[in-house]
């Protein structure tokens, strides 16, 4: 235990803190930029992984099986999502005591939180795995997915513990000022799940033929043996991240740390349901068209994934720098940020929006063969949807500017506005007339509505003079109908929070962090 002593009200006092980078001070847009890079790079990295699975079983099983990965993985990414603000909620708490230097609180945090991702993450194994083929029906899977897709997710569903607590893991690494351990661990999964993919797919030599199940095998696997192995290297290290036989006290649940954590990961966890039950229910619309047009939806969301990379990735050196300035009383530096940040994400969405919509063709047949059907319907859908990215992207800014100082709630209303009020109703109201281009249709029209609601509360809002909280969510969920929760920049919004943290998680009197 690294405390000095007891404040007054009864928390441990706080040490030094951590160096790390002021972001109050120097050329803004310098700043942004330098900050962004690194949470591109591990965007990026995810997102390959992903592309290279929807590769293989395109090229391999066929359109109707890249159907039934884009089904499943909207109930996994939807999986993902219930629990990530939770898991960002422990991420900033345990950052907070670790930036406090209270050693005793972040290990109470870390002993809660294992014990409850534990416990949740095989509970939603267990019922995935029983309830996998009324899912796909309540999404209307097409016919000739329908087998493909359930093989899949079941081993999904398997794998789900393992993922959520890999998720969680790698997320309180960096809440301890570690990102390089949490980045090359990434690599190593990546690594495994690329190569284990076409071999359990494919079945050479004495290996088996597992089809669409190899897939799902594979990431698997490269999530159980990375947790593992990240764990290992944490017990050898002396993390305070491991729980070790003489502390397993430290697992038994803390009631005011359990509140903490649902109440304030509930702003961030039920904006990633919103974003992921909307992606749902847009899948549902497609595959009433069949399974080339659901290919074409699936091919043409691997794309979108990485036009939204550098919004997002400025979007969480947006939120860290006007954390920082907030904290430090400049708004007029703040102001500056959303300006800044505004017309680089104009600059750096847009560009790969003109790159795509010319190079489509070209770019579309790493997920679809040359000759099939689906690569003309994935142009005609990319032709609506790339330019409402634009707006989103701007509009990501103003959103993670106004989180910032704790207005957590007006960003959260826009995108339920945007989703739920605009762009499905939009897409059930004029399907009758237009057909599938009213799905296509409805993503621009709600990219446009989201940049008008957050733009509009940017200007005339009340968040300048928003009551600042321990715990400041900010992160947005990628908007698209088919992309996972993308984590990484999150938790680099959550190193910058630690590092700008005055002193760590407040407590009740039972020692635990207060609301």
């Amino acid at each position: 235990m690294t405390a000095t002593g007891d404040t007054a009200g009864g928390r441990p006092a706080a040490g030094p803190l951590r160096k790390g980078p002021d972001l109050t001070t120097g050329p803004i847009g310098k700043t942004l930029i330098l900050f962004a890079l690194p949470v591109l790079g591990s965007n990026v990295l995810q997102s390959l992984n992903g592309s290279a699975n929807a590769i293989w079983v395109s090229h391999v099983l066929g359109e109707a099986a890249l159907t039934a990965t884009s089904n499943a993985n909207q109930i996994m990414f939807l999986m993902l999502g219930a629990v990530f603000g939770v898991s960002m909620a422990s991420n900033i708490l345990i950052g907070q005591a670790v930036g406090a230097r209270d050693t005793a609180m972040a290990k109470k945090v870390v002993g809660t939180s294992t014990a409850f991702f534990l416990l949740l993450s095989i509970t939603v194994g267990v019922a995935g795995v029983t309830l996998t083929p009324h899912i796909l029906d309540a999404m209307g899977t097409p016919a000739d997915a329908r087998a493909d897709a359930i093989a899949y997710l079941r081993v999904i569903f398997t794998a789900m513990p393992f993922m959520y607590f890999f998720s969680y893991v790698m997320m309180a690494q960096r809440g301890t000022g570690d990102s390089r351990t949490p980045f090359y661990f990434s690599l190593l999964t990546v690594g495994l799940d690329v190569v284990l993919n076409p071999l359990l797919i494919i079945g050479p030599g004495p290996l088996p033929t597992l089809g669409i199940a190899g897939s799902a095998t594979a990431t698997l696997i490269a999530q159980t043996v990375t947790l593992f192995a990240m764990l290992v290297h944490l017990y050898r290290k002396g993390s305070i991240l491991v729980i070790r036989p003489s502390e397993a006290r430290l697992l038994i649940p803390d009631p005011g740390i359990i509140r903490s954590l649902v109440l304030k990961g509930l702003p961030m966890g039920f904006q990633m349901m919103v974003v992921s039950l909307a992606a749902v229910t847009m899948m549902g619309l497609v595959n009433q068209y069949g399974s080339q047009t659901a290919a074409a939806y699936g091919a043409a969301a691997q794309l979108w994934t990485y036009v939204q990379m550098p919004a997002m990735a400025l979007g969480a050196a947006v939120s860290s720098m006007a954390a920082q300035n907030v904290g430090a009383g400049r708004m007029d530096r703040v102001e500056q940020v959303a300006r800044k940040g505004a017309l680089f994400a104009l600059l750096f969405t847009g560009t790969p929006v003109v790159i795509l919509f010319f190079a489509d063709p070209i770019v579309l047949r790493a997920f679809l063969p040359g000759d099939s059907p689906s690569l003309a319907i994935a142009q005609h859908i990319n032709s609506y949807v790339l330019w409402g990215f634009i707006a989103f992207g701007i509009a990501f800014i103003f959103s993670g500017v106004v989180r910032a100082t704790g207005a957590v709630w007006p960003p959260l209303l826009a995108m339920v506005i945007s989703l739920w009020g605009v762009r499905i109703p939009f897409a059930n109201l004029l399907e009758p007339s237009l057909g599938a281009d009213a799905v296509w249709l409805s993503f621009p029209v709600g990219s446009v509505t989201t940049l008008l609601l957050a733009g509009g509360y940017y200007l005339w809002g009340g968040w300048r003079k928003a009551r600042m909280l321990d715990v400041k969510p900010s992160t947005d969920a990628p908007d698209t109908g088919f992309g996972h929760p993308v984590v990484e920049e999150a938790e680099g919004i959550a190193d910058g929070l630690t590092r700008s943290s005055p002193s760590g998680p407040r407590t009740s009197g039972s020692g635990a962090p207060a609301e």
